[in-house]
């Protein structure tokens, strides 16, 4: 047995808030290599060594103005290097910035991890973002995103994927103890117990947040305590000690192959350096830095493997001389790579992983009338039958059908592990929906209503929407969006969100506002690889019918249809609008106008819309969003750019009042813009 003594008067120094949480870890590192070979020990301590080497490297080359930043790991190496040993190398592993010894351990080539880190193209994400926010299916690693808390639900997406393949893997997934306080953590491993998810939820504990110690982040003694009000399994372990890390999760993840559920591991330690090389660590005490210096997780370790003959201290010489060198050798490569060079088509083309342009058409000619609410769950039923992996989730959407019963029966025909409730954790669930995606399965994810669309926005812009231009991984995910006002429910059920997205490059958005476009529009948005919001507005749901094809198809994204025909002007709007638009022209027959429905938002069909205002030389554009930041202003702004010369007059916006969505009737249509479309449309047409 080796350990390394503290004395616990050299804590008692430290204020009491900072010092409780340290005071077992900080006394001995005890190791026990029971049932371990001298091989086992060994092939850890290479591993272990290896990314301490390599972070001295980076912090030269730092100094060097060679690398622009750097988030240090040294004295945490035991914690990414004990999980990553201890699981299968198929298994997925989601780290962080401190976790170097992850990619180490998976064999990733150093030159390719040294071009990620300098911004070169033989990096992972062609000098797009930073550091580890990349992932890599070869190695089957997920990077973070800046924001911390997401990855989470990811993990949780990963795990869902392997219990519907039946593959019994284990998904590990690191955090830090300041993100514990993030809404996407409490989401996340409630997820994972409801469901029997096999996540192990890392949590490294080394005291701060940044700046911000532990006793300004929670007040419970311990995060194993956390899990207990989950309903889950918490273990702590000495993250310092790599024999108790690898040992621990070695026998955690065996155990969750044999029995699928979630454990949170809490796993101690402390950050010798600053939570990124700028900022520095006045603010931690230094007594600190005393005592877990005495614990360092290598020095140990050697001296331990010395203490037993396992090495010898030639050994360690040409161990740390063979690291050198291949560091040198990566570096070398690394460095003759040239810079990226901008390119704006390919930028624009890898926002989105490639979709077939070829639609699915019906077998049959065979048509039924159908509600527009029906024609969704038509397209919805016929996915599931044609795609196994296909999951969906919302609140309430199994035996309760969903709010608006477009799922129901659903989950009599395809069971509960595809159909599937969750608890009220937007964010965790959209984020599930990314890791499915990334295990190989499709997943639709519906809003009760497109307002708590708020809850998981972060996922959405951040993570579906730039996850294939960051590292070309597609996110075959589509968001349901019940939508919109003229229903009398207020403020909060009734909110046109589409604008939102419409600003964000790596989305799509639909928006249909007949039948037969809502099934093949959701059909097409369930075969397309990339994130698609899918608006369908809740006015529409049981008010309009019309003949739809009975077999499976789809309907081009991107794509306007011309509703009707006319020369006087061009009328341009989407969703309920479409209908005020038809209902207006009926009442006045004498204006012949072309009607486009715009069916997708983004991307729009922009040479539809102005071939027809060229030929017809006005436009109104009409939506039932608010006027300020909506769509139709740069509709309208595109058209006067590019149709100036042929227009007999200014492009005109009709929009609802800059206000909430109010819900008593009178207020609700004073804010809708049906009545003020009327006049524009008159007016328009007489100038």
């Amino acid at each position: 047995m080796h350990t390394a003594n503290i004395r616990l008067t050299e804590a008692k120094a430290l204020p009491l808030p900072q010092y409780l949480p340290y005071v077992i870890y900080c006394t001995l590192i005890r190791y026990n290599r029971e049932g371990l070979s001298d091989e086992t020990l060994i092939d850890l301590y290479k591993a272990l060594i290896k990314p301490r080497i390599i972070e001295e490297k980076m912090l030269v080359l730092l100094r060097q103005g060679k690398l622009a930043k750097w988030f240090s790991g040294i004295g945490q190496e035991a914690i990414s290097v004990g999980t990553a040993m201890a699981l299968h190398r198929d298994e997925y592993i989601l780290p962080m910035h401190r976790n170097l010894g992850v990619f180490t351990v998976r064999g990733i080539p150093l030159n390719r991890l040294f071009s990620q880190f300098a911004g070169k193209p033989g990096g992972f994400t062609k000098g797009r973002d930073r550091s580890f926010h990349m992932g890599t299916q070869e190695f089957h690693i997920v990077g973070m995103i800046s924001h911390l808390g997401p990855q989470m639900g990811v993990a949780d997406g990963i795990a869902l994927g392997n219990l519907l393949k039946g593959n019994p893997h284990v998904t590990a997934v690191f955090t830090g103890d300041g993100a514990t306080s993030e809404g996407d953590f409490h989401e996340s491993i409630n997820v994972a117990a409801v469901w029997d998810l096999p996540v192990i939820f890392i949590i490294e504990n080394n005291g701060y947040g940044l700046s911000t110690p532990s006793s300004e982040q929670f007040r419970c003694k311990q995060f194993i305590d956390k899990a207990i009000g989950y309903g889950m399994e918490g273990v702590q372990v000495d993250g310092n000690n790599i024999l108790e890390v690898y040992n621990t999760v070695n026998q955690l993840a065996s155990s969750m192959r044999e029995k699928p559920r979630p454990v949170l591991l809490e796993c101690m330690t402390f950050r010798m350096r600053g939570h990124e090389e700028a900022s520095g660590t006045k603010y931690v005490p230094q007594e600190l830095f005393e005592m877990w210096g005495k614990k360092d997780p290598i020095r140990n370790y050697e001296e331990f493997l010395l203490s037993e003959g396992v090495i010898d201290e030639d050994f360690v010489k040409m161990v740390r001389a063979a690291i050198k060198e291949e560091i040198e050798l990566g570096l070398e490569i690394s460095s003759s790579e040239k810079d990226v060079e901008p390119n704006d088509e390919r930028e624009l083309a890898d926002m989105y992983a490639p979709s077939s342009k070829e639609t699915i058409r019906p077998v049959s000619s065979t048509k039924t009338e159908k509600r527009f609410l029906d024609a969704i769950t038509d397209a919805m039923k016929q996915a599931m039958e044609r795609h196994p992996n296909l999951v969906i989730m919302g609140q309430d959407i199994a035996e309760y059908g969903g709010a608006f019963k477009a799922t129901q029966g659903f989950v009599e025909q395809f069971g509960k592990m595809r159909v599937r409730n969750t608890p009220l954790c937007e964010s965790a669930i959209v984020g599930t929906g990314l890791g499915l995606s990334i295990n190989n399965c499709k997943s639709i994810v519906e809003m009760q209503f497109a307002d708590f669309v708020t809850c998981g926005f972060n996922q959405i812009v951040n993570n579906l929407a730039k996850t294939h231009y960051r590292w070309g991984q597609h996110a075959d995910v589509v968001i349901r969006m019940p939508t919109g006002a003229a229903v009398g429910a207020g403020p909060f059920h009734s909110q046109s969100t589409e604008a939102w997205f419409f600003h964000v490059p790596g989305l799509k958005i639909v928006y249909p506002a007949f039948p037969d476009d809502a099934k093949g529009l959701l059909a097409a948005a369930i075969e397309d690889p990339n994130p698609v919001m899918y608006f369908e507005h809740k006015a529409l749901y049981r008010s309009i019918s019309g003949d739809v094809h009975d077999d499976y198809f789809t309907t081009e994204i991107g794509k306007a249809k011309v509703v009707r025909e006319g020369n006087d002007l061009t009328i341009v709007t989407y969703g309920l609008g479409v209908h005020w638009a038809m209902e207006i022209l009926d009442k006045h027959k004498h204006i012949s106008a072309d009607l486009i429905d715009l069916r997708t938002l983004l991307p729009w069909d922009e040479k539809t819309v102005l071939d027809s205002v060229k030929r017809t030389g006005k436009v109104l554009m009409m939506h039932e969003d608010t006027m300020t930041g909506g769509i139709g202003g740069e509709i309208t702004a595109r058209i006067a750019e590019k149709c100036f010369q042929y227009l007999d007059a200014a492009p005109v916006r009709i929009a609802a009042l800059d206000t909430a969505v109010p819900m008593s009737n009178a207020l609700e249509w004073n804010f809708l813009p049906k009545h003020r479309f009327e006049q524009a449309l008159l007016s328009l047409s007489a100038y």
